[in-house]
């Protein structure tokens, strides 16, 4: 009976106000991004698992395994996934109504933050769109923004932040990114994380996450080399005092293993689980690594009966290959076969779902430690007693010596090393 009425007195001063506006009569938990990183914190070394629902099946499976793990859970798709220039059925727009509507079909009771990740940033154009574009976001149902301008310099990147701050809530939970996502080149720095979050710090901007090229790749990762976890628990406890949590991208490719390590010797509470998802539900064998399993002729391996039809398998390889789509491109099906994945039968459906579903409970269960967090996210809200959590730091760098100028010069001042050009979207 007490579970009830904490669940029932958070939902009604839980959900932000987008929420309410949106799903007056819903009783699915969706609460600002804070929450969830509060609820990580709260536990000690746990971390949420951020799932990029690339097709609805992935955000079934995935709300599924986090109502049985008890787990606070977030559901997101980045801008190159679900943008205005979108691979993926899913979008930034209706993201929120499909997991509102999953929660409400199934009495779901844990909380969800709903992620709009890697809102890239490549040049002033850009900037200025976005300007029109997020409000869009939070219009439609988006309680947390990763603000992504690491393609960009380091003072331009800061510049980029302090601009578009002011159009998010001041509710909502907030991610910024130091050092493009690129594998073992370019890696983060401590001075590079130390200069974003101070200069964030200085204008009043106390991001929750921030996310590092700590030696991952976005994709199917073709190498062993990974995360690099004492970089990133250096970089972490660099930023120690500003409070501010690691957010891990890259996840797909790395072992269990690897990631326990993240887990129990970070300050990472937020962890990306992309093309390992897309892969699981379509029925591909995988590995430990979440990397999808290639035959002796370099072919993915389709489970039988397991994630979609054969036929339909059959079809989207067609497809790619009428396309000239590489192994990394498979994700661009996911438009074009929504639909059609849709339309196969219910006893297929569910079966997508499950698969996830089980991958994204393991991972919960046995290597992320964020079983159990559901409460202590309920909890935060009943404490907070609103939908806003608020800030977990105040300022502490003088704005003075953070002007547009000095930033500039701070910059110019780092030695740094990005990395290759090239797109290292998603």
């Amino acid at each position: 009976m007490s579970e009830q009425k904490d669940f029932n007195r958070a939902l009604s001063i839980g959900r932000p106000p987008n929420i309410t506006r949106l799903f007056p009569n819903s009783r699915a938990l969706i609460v600002s991004g804070k929450f969830i990183d509060r609820a990580m914190i709260s536990k000690g070394r746990a971390v949420a698992v951020a799932a990029n629902g690339r097709n609805s099946f992935i955000i079934r499976g995935a709300l599924q395994a986090a109502q049985r793990a008890n787990a606070a859970i977030i559901i997101e798709i980045a801008r190159s996934e679900g943008g205005a220039s979108a691979y993926c059925a899913v979008s930034l727009w209706n993201i929120a109504r499909l997991v509102d509507s999953v929660c409400n079909e199934l009495a779901l009771t844990i909380p969800v933050a709903i992620h709009a990740d890697h809102y890239g940033i490549k040049d002033q154009a850009d900037i200025e769109a976005a300007k029109i574009e997020i409000p869009t976001l939070f219009e439609s149902g988006v309680t947390s923004i990763a603000i992504d301008a690491s393609h960009l310099p380091d003072d331009k990147n800061l510049l980029a932040n302090i601009a578009l701050h002011p159009l998010v809530p001041s509710w909502a939970g907030l991610e910024t990114e130091v050092g493009e996502i690129k594998g073992k080149e370019g890696l983060s720095t401590v001075p590079e994380a130390l200069f974003l979050i101070q200069g964030l710090n200085a204008h009043d901007i106390f991001p929750d996450w921030i996310a590092l090229n700590n030696g991952t790749t976005h994709g199917i990762e073709e190498s062993d080399q990974g995360i690099q976890v004492d970089l990133t628990a250096q970089i972490h406890r660099a930023l120690e005092k500003y409070q501010v949590s690691g957010a891990q991208h890259g996840t797909s490719g790395n072992s269990s293993e690897r990631l326990r390590s993240i887990t129990a010797g970070t300050r990472t509470t937020k962890a990306n689980v992309a093309t390992a998802l897309q892969m699981i539900s379509w029925g591909l064998e995988v590995n430990d690594y979440g990397n999808a399993m290639l035959d002796s002729d370099g072919n993915f391996i389709k489970v039988r009966n397991e994630g979609v039809t054969e036929p339909m398998w059959a079809a989207m390889k067609a497809e790619a290959g009428a396309k000239g789509l590489k192994k990394g491109d498979y994700k661009k099906l996911n438009l074009p076969f929504e639909n059609r994945f849709l339309g196969q039968p219910q006893a297929v459906r569910e079966r997508m779902a499950k698969r996830v579903e089980e991958f994204v409970y393991h991972l919960m269960v046995n290597v992320l430690n964020s079983h159990d967090t559901a409460p202590l996210a309920l909890e935060s809200i009943l404490t907070a007693g609103t939908y806003d959590s608020g800030a977990k730091i105040g300022r502490i760098e003088d704005p003075g010596q953070w002007t547009p100028d000095k930033i500039r010069q701070r910059a110019a001042a780092l030695e740094t090393d990005k990395g290759p050009e090239g797109d290292f979207d998603d």
